[in-house]
């Protein structure tokens, strides 16, 4: 599965998805993109799920329309992520397009 991170999202955990194809929105020169737009970078690029921890995306972009499902993890600080990889994982293997799949941390 091809994802992108967004870049609230500990690149660390890109780690924990190795079995995947990570970039992060940095790595593609997406830093400044608002979330539409980085929506609309993603999708033209091929991937398939964006993990990000931006907590407004849900009311922000109607996301029933993209062909990208998206997890939120609710919380960017590492310590709290890393005892809950499993969590973003499954959310990750469970993602649909046009879904959303918060990951509360």
């Amino acid at each position: 599965m091809k994802i992108l991170l967004d870049h609230s999202t500990p690149r660390v955990l890109r780690r924990y998805l190795s079995d995947h194809v990570v970039d992060t929105a940095a790595e593609q020169g997406w830093s400044e993109l608002s979330n539409g737009d980085l929506l609309k970078h993603a999708v033209k690029e091929g991937y398939e799920v964006l993990i990000t921890t931006d907590q407004n995306m849900r009311y922000q972009q109607n996301l029933d329309t993209w062909p990208i499902g998206v997890v939120v993890i609710l919380s960017n600080r590492w310590p709290l992520i890393q005892p809950r990889v499993g969590d973003v994982r499954a959310a990750v293997a469970a993602s649909k397009p046009g879904e959303l799949i918060e990951v509360a941390i």
